[in-house]
């Protein structure tokens, strides 16, 4: 069985049981957005006591405050009526093990997967690769608290966002499932 069909027969077991979820309305219920990293460790709905329907979530490498993250952010408040906002980054992310320098470098070489090792990473691939890479903010991440407290900041000081709107900041722990408050972050993102 392929991903592919596994995926789909999951799909057909829920779509069966859907009822009353097609009420659904489309602003989210309880009026909050997440942004967060794509790592698949995370599940906000479950470290965040979500149903379905109850708030935006949105998902990036790293969970940075991108011109897309915000987009989406606008969005969810303007259009759709959220009032909150939580940053929430993650230990042990994959986002601190390269620089923008050695992305872009191994996407020069192939556009195959690298690998990690001891000695770091390798390209593993026999090409082609593209130099585009290196025109490519990656959003990489070195102090994991500081990146929580700038990615808020971005969000704070960003003109479509409505001041009033509230940003905390979290660390994931992907050890004990915590979320733990970067406090100088919730702190940049109190309403003006």
């Amino acid at each position: 069985m392929t991903i592919l069909s596994e995926v789909l027969a999951a799909n057909e077991r829920y779509a069966a049981d859907f009822g009353a979820k097609s009420e659904l309305p489309l602003p989210p219920a309880r009026h909050f957005a997440i942004l967060t990293c794509m790592d698949a460790r995370l599940d906000p709905a479950k470290y965040a006591g979500l149903a379905e329907g109850d708030a935006h979530v949105i998902r990036n490498a790293g969970g940075r405050a991108s011109d897309d993250a915000i987009r989406s952010l606008v969005i969810s408040h303007k259009l759709l009526g959220t009032a909150e906002y939580f940053v929430i980054h993650h230990g042990d992310c994959g986002m601190r093990l390269f620089t923008d320098d050695i992305i872009s470098g191994l996407l020069e070489s192939s556009l195959d997967t690298a690998a990690i090792d001891a000695d770091g990473w390798h390209d593993s691939g026999a090409g082609p690769g593209s130099s585009a890479g290196r025109y490519v903010r990656w959003l990489t991440i070195g102090d994991p608290e500081k990146a929580v407290v700038e990615d808020v900041q971005r969000i704070r000081s960003h003109p479509l966002i409505a001041p009033e709107i509230p940003i905390y900041g979290f660390i994931y722990d992907v050890k004990t499932g915590r979320l733990d408050e970067v406090k100088a972050a919730t702190e940049a993102g109190r309403p003006r």
